[in-house]
C-alpha cells in the first residue's frame, strides 16, 4: 500500500468549512459543520491540520469525487484535449460538455467552467484559512516556524490562483484579508494578478526551508521553479533564466536529493514516483481508509475501454498529430519538425482487432510508447495492445493515453474503487506539477530569449540524452502470454533518437531555436496538462501563434480521420486563448446592483 505523504480526510475538509462557491459571502465564510472553529484550531496541531487540508485540495476533488472530472489538477481537458495533443474520447454524447472545450465553442454556462472555478477558489480559500488560523495561534510557533507555515500556505494559494489566471486571465485575487467581517468579499477581476502571484512566491521562496520532512511538502526550490514558470508567463525571461539556472545547478527535492533526470517511465509509475526528478508533485493515495478520496480520481475516465483500469472509460485519446510528432529522421535521429504531419504513423484506425495489423516500422522517438498506447506494442505489463482497448474508435482515434496508468503487477495496491459502476475509481498515480525535465526546458526557453542558443541546446540535449538511453526503451515481453513475467532486450519498435549536433541551434538563430525548444516540450511533456497553456504563453510573445497552430491542427486531424467533434471547428483569435468566466459566478457577483465580475472578451 502506498500512503499519501500528506493526507486529509474528507471529514476534516468539510469540518474546516472550506468548500464554497466563489465570489459571494458563502464562499468566504461558511459555518463549519460541528464544533470546530478557527479559535479551536488555533494551536500547533490545528494549524498543521488545516495546512494539510490545503495541500489535500490540490488534487481537485475537495471531498467530492463525483466532481473530479471537472476539477482535476491534471488539466487533461483544459490543457490537452483543448490543444493539438488529444481528443475527448469515448462517444460524442458521453460527458458532452467536454465537446465544446475541444472544438473551441465553450460557453460561460458550461458546467466544466464552474466546476474548475469552484475547485480553484476553494483551494485558494483553504490556503487563506491556514493564514487566518495561524494568526490566532499566538505563542504556538517560533517566528521561523510560523513563517515556514505561512510560506507553504502562500505557495498553495499561488498554485490555485495561477491556475485560475491561466484559465481565465483576469480573475479575482483572494488573500487572507478578504473576509465577510472586512466587507470586501466581492472582489473584481479588473487586474492582471500575475504580479501579485509573483510577489507572493518571492516571499515564499525567502521563507521556505530548502529541505522538508516529507516529499509532499513544498520546499524553497519547488517555489523557485513555480516562480520561474510565472516569470515565463509574464515574459520576464531574464528573471526566469536566473532563477531556473539556480534550480538546475543547486536544487534538491523536499527530502534533500539533488534534482536529476530518472528513467522516463518512472515519473508515471506510482511505485517509483517522488524521485530525483520530482520538483513538486500532487500526492495521491489509495487503500488508506479514505475510500479513494485521496487518490487520483479525476483521471478515472481515462482508462482504456475494455483494458487496463477495469474497462472504463476510453476518454482522453491522443491525436494523430501528436503521435506523428514522434517520428524521427532515419539518418539524423532528430525530430521532423517541418514535415512530421505529411503522413500518418501506421495505426489500426478502422482495422478490426481480428484483422492482421503491422505496427509502424519507421524510426521513432522512444518516448512515444511510454506516452501513447498503440496496437501491437506492449502496454506496460498488461500485454500487447490488441487494438480492442479503445472505446468507439471512429469517434476519437485508435490511441490510448498512458501516463495516468499503473502497472498490472501493482493493481491491487495502486487502485481503489470509490463507485459501484467503476472497477477502479482512483489510483495512487501522482500528478507531476513540475518535474526536472520541465525545469530544463523552461530554462531553455529563457536562454533562447536571452540569445544563449548554445546553452538552450545543452538543456534540450540533456532531456534528449535521457530519451536516447536504450535502457529506457519499451521492450518486448519474454512471454507474450505472461506479460508480467518480464521483458527481453529487444526494443518494441524502431527507436532512433540522437542529440542535436554542436551549433545546431545557433545556425537556426533565435526564431528557429524557439521552435526546437517548443517541439521538445511537446514530445517530453505530452498529455501532462501543459500544452494549451504553453501555446497560450507563446501567443503572448507572438500574437496569432496559438490560433495558427490550432487551426492548422484541426485541418490536419480531419485529414487523418473523420472526427465529429472537430467538424466545423475553428479557433477564434482574441477569444479562445482563454476560457469564459462561469456565468454562475458573474451572476453571484452582483453587489448593490453592480456586477463585480466581467466576462472575457467575445464570450
Amino acid at each position: 500500500m502506498k500512503h499519501k505523504i500528506l493526507i486529509l480526510s474528507a471529514l476534516i475538509i468539510i469540518t474546516a468549512g472550506l468548500l464554497f462557491n466563489a465570489c459571494k459571502e458563502s464562499f468566504l465564510e461558511n459555518n463549519p459543520i460541528g464544533p470546530i472553529t478557527s479559535e479551536v484550531l488555533a494551536n500547533r496541531n490545528g494549524v498543521n491540520g488545516v495546512l494539510i487540508g490545503a495541500y489535500s485540495l490540490l488534487d481537485g476533488l475537495g471531498g467530492n469525487v463525483t466532481e473530479g472530472f471537472t476539477r482535476g489538477i491534471s488539466n487533461w481537458q483544459y490543457g490537452e484535449v483543448a490543444s493539438d495533443n488529444a481528443h475527448k474520447g469515448s462517444t460524442y454524447s458521453d460527458q458532452i460538455e467536454i465537446n465544446p472545450i475541444e472544438n473551441y465553442s465553450v460557453l460561460p454556462t458550461n458546467g466544466y467552467m464552474s466546476g474548475k472555478w469552484n475547485c480553484l477558489y476553494a483551494g485558494a480559500q483553504a490556503a487563506n484559512e491556514v493564514l487566518r488560523v495561524l494568526s490566532k495561534a499566538e505563542g504556538e510557533f517560533s517566528e521561523e516556524e510560523a513563517n515556514e507555515i505561512k510560506a507553504e500556505a502562500i505557495f498553495i494559494r499561488s498554485v490555485f490562483l495561477f491556475e485560475a489566471a491561466k484559465m481565465w486571465r483576469y480573475v479575482p485575487y483572494i488573500d487572507e484579508n478578504v473576509t465577510v467581517a472586512n466587507d470586501n468579499f466581492y472582489v473584481p477581476n479588473d487586474q492582471d494578478i500575475l504580479p501579485l502571484i509573483e510577489a507572493d512566491l518571492k516571499w515564499a521562496v525567502e521563507h521556505l526551508n530548502p529541505v522538508q520532512g516529507a516529499i509532499g511538502r513544498v520546499n524553497s526550490w519547488g517555489a523557485k521553479a513555480l516562480l520561474g514558470r510565472v516569470y515565463l508567463f509574464e515574459l520576464k525571461f531574464a528573471e526566469a533564466k536566473a532563477i531556473l539556472t539556480d534550480v538546475i545547478d543547486n536544487g534538491v527535492n523536499s527530502i534533500g536529493v539533488k534534482y536529476d533526470l530518472v528513467n522516463f517511465s518512472d515519473n508515471f509509475n506510482p511505485v517509483k514516483q517522488n524521485n530525483a526528478e520530482t520538483v513538486f508533485a500532487v500526492q495521491m493515495s489509495v487503500n488508506d481508509g479514505a475510500s479513494g478520496y485521496n487518490g487520483n480520481a479525476a483521471d478515472a475516465l481515462n482508462f482504456p475501454q475494455g483494458g487496463p483500469g477495469g474497462g472504463c472509460c476510453g476518454f482522453f485519446q491522443p491525436s494523430f498529430d501528436l503521435v506523428n510528432a514522434y517520428k524521427t529522421d532515419p539518418v539524423t535521429g532528430l525530430p521532423l519538425i517541418d514535415t512530421y504531419s505529411d503522413s500518418d504513423i501506421t495505426s489500426d484506425q478502422n482495422v478490426a482487432p481480428e484483422q492482421p495489423f503491422t505496427p509502424y516500422t519507421g524510426t521513432l522517438d522512444p518516448r512515444l510508447d511510454w506516452t501513447v498506447g498503440r496496437r501491437g506494442i506492449p502496454l506496460l505489463d498488461f500485454g500487447t495492445n490488441p487494438g480492442s482497448w479503445v472505446r468507439s474508435k471512429p469517434d476519437a482515434g485508435p490511441f490510448i493515453a498512458m501516463k495516468n496508468l499503473y502497472w498490472k503487477v501493482d493493481e491491487e495496491t495502486m487502485t481503489e474503487t470509490y463507485s459501484s459502476w467503476r472497477p477502479h475509481g482512483a489510483t495512487s498515480n501522482n500528478y507531476n506539477m513540475i518535474r526536472f525535465a520541465d525545469v530544463l526546458l523552461m530554462a531553455a526557453e529563457a536562454e533562447v530569449e536571452a540569445g544563449s542558443l548554445d546553452k538552450a541546446q545543452e538543456y534540450v540535449n540533456r532531456v534528449r540524452a535521457r530519451a536516447a538511453n536504450p535502457g529506457g526503451f519499451v521492450r518486448t515481453y519474454k512471454d507474450p502470454a505472461n506479460p508480467t513475467g518480464g521483458f527481453t532486450d529487444t526494443p518494441a519498435a524502431n527507436y532512433f533518437i540522437k542529440l542535436y549536433p554542436a551549433g545546431y541551434f545557433a545556425a537556426r538563430a533565435k526564431e528557429g531555436a524557439r521552435e526546437l525548444v517548443r517541439f521538445e516540450r511537446r514530445l517530453e511533456l505530452a498529455l501532462e496538462g501543459h500544452r494549451f497553456f504553453d501555446l497560450q504563453r507563446w501567443d503572448k510573445l507572438q500574437p496569432g501563434y496559438m490560433s495558427n497552430a490550432l487551426n492548422t491542427y484541426i485541418d490536419r486531424e480531419l485529414e487523418s480521420f473523420d472526427y465529429q467533434i472537430l467538424e466545423g471547428a475553428s479557433f477564434t483569435i482574441n477569444k479562445n486563448e482563454i476560457y469564459p468566466i462561469p456565468q454562475s459566478e458573474i451572476d453571484n457577483s452582483e453587489y448593490n446592483g453592480v456586477v463585480t465580475l466581467k466576462q472575457n472578451a467575445n464570450y
